[in-house]
């Protein structure tokens, strides 16, 4: 049997004794978690030798015997110093995948709008989850995003009604308190943005000690006609912990999508993203920024798909990379026969700060349309030598030269974060984890 295969079954078998212990869960809940962990066993893990895992060996994630992450203590002080800058934002706080009110400060949100915890609502009935569960994703093509729905119990449930404005930034702060033994979160985040609605969601993945830790995060989004809905990932967990994230968006006639993904730590991160041009004049922004040194794995795959005529798409992804890390991009653009009037352009450029970092690029269009206009490209290259010349020439340290230029090709994406405190908040973590990469070239 191999390791893949072992690891599959260990996930299977701890779900026994997780379900043992919901035996007075809804009947429909229940059947739910029942298909998503069959859904699960019979694809398992998957292998280099499927095409979209190509690049990604899971053999690392494989060899920790992972279980359910415990209840752990956090302090508030903690919480604070790991959710600066964004702390002055509405705080939703969880810790090892289960929401902690007491540390969170939610000041009341307008028009009826809601942030509730998922594990509240299912222990009401969870009328307004039991919908929403597994609507847009498709736990047959994506295993990790089965085994969150066969585990998931708790999360965040953000619902925007018709045409309220929700002017401050909900930030979902998801802290993973690791120990000895390793451990896995599998926390769940619903939004539903009615027609007419704005709201912004800052996703906020981070770590408490250096043990060894699983992250296996789903989002789905419905967006509203006419509604607008900017939602941010940031991964901060140390650079021993697995994070795999799944993204799943609707959106319908008009509406607005932005989606802003850091990955600023971690040993492997993969993130899938699927969104759903379902609408006429649907518009989508995907934005990327994934820095990685040591032996790092970063994967990121998206999915554009333009089901309809009228539809925008716009992506930037944007790599650095030091050390032995490794960087992969594969993006897919799709234009279905019906979908004319499409304009969609995708991009990945990619930042190799020594010789033994690599990344492996792969943006592709599938166009069925006739009336479109769509590009894509992609670039791989290290730091400008001339550059480095002028700036050392004017004075600059060859430490300060290699800062300004690194900062100044991760810029571009900052800027196009929802807000200008958003982007000056991160600016310094971005720096120290360019830094990091760097260093790593510089060590003997």
């Amino acid at each position: 049997m191999s390791a893949l295969e072992t690891a599959r079954d260990r996930f299977v078998a701890e779900h026994r004794a997780f379900a043992a212990a919901r035996a007075g869960e809804p009947a429909w809940l229940a059947g739910h978690r029942r298909d998503a962990l069959a859904a699960f066993a019979a694809r398992g893990l998957p292998s280099t030798r499927e095409e979209e895992w190509r690049y990604t060996s899971l053999a690392p994630l494989a060899a920790l015997p992972f279980a359910l992450a415990e209840p752990a203590p956090l302090d508030r002080a903690i919480l604070e110093e790991l959710a600066t800058p964004l702390f002055a934002c509405s705080l939703y706080a969880f810790a090892n995948g289960r929401a902690r009110p007491e540390l969170s400060s939610a000041p009341g949100l307008p028009g009826g709008a809601r942030c509730d915890s998922l594990a509240a609502l299912l222990g009401d009935g969870a009328s307004p989850v039991e919908a929403r569960l597994d609507h847009y994703v498709d736990i047959k093509a994506h295993p990790f995003a089965a085994l969150n729905s066969a585990f998931a119990s708790d999360g965040a449930v953000v619902r925007a009604p018709r045409g309220v404005a929700i002017e401050q930034p909900l930030h979902l702060v998801f802290a993973s308190v690791t120990g000895d033994r390793p451990q896995v979160t599998h926390p769940r985040v619903v939004i539903v943005a009615a027609a007419g609605s704005r709201v912004t969601i800052v996703q906020d993945h981070v770590s408490v000690g250096d043990g060894p830790g699983f992250t296996n995060a789903v989002t789905e989004v419905h967006v509203g006609t006419g509604a607008h809905v900017h939602w941010v990932l940031l991964q901060r967990e140390h650079d021993a912990h697995f994070h795999v994230s799944n993204l799943q968006v609707r959106q319908e006639r008009d509406s607005s999508f932005s989606a802003h993904t850091l990955t600023l730590g971690g040993r492997l991160v993969r993130n899938d993203a699927g969104l759903l041009l379902a609408g006429e004049g649907a518009e989508c922004q995907l934005d990327g920024l994934f820095i990685g040194g040591g032996t790092s794995v970063l994967d990121n795959h998206t999915e554009v798909d333009h089901a309809v005529p009228h539809g925008t798409s716009r992506e930037l992804y944007k790599g650095v990379l030091g050390g032995a890390a490794r960087g992969v991009f594969r993006g897919r653009v799709i234009v279905r026969p019906d979908a004319q009037k499409t304009s969609a352009s995708q991009s990945n450029a990619n930042l190799l700060l020594g010789a033994r970092a690599e990344v492996d690029t792969k943006p592709q269009l599938e166009i069925y349309a006739d009336d479109v206009k769509c590009s894509h490209g992609a670039t791989i290259g290290r730091l400008d030598e001339d550059a480095l010349f002028y700036l050392r020439s004017r004075g600059l340290s060859a430490e300060r030269a290699r800062d300004l230029l690194t900062r100044g090709f991760a810029l571009e994406v900052l800027e196009r974060l929802p807000g200008r405190a958003l982007s000056e908040g991160l600016d310094d973590a971005v720096v120290a984890c360019l830094r990091r990469a760097q260093r790593e070239e510089e060590a003997p």
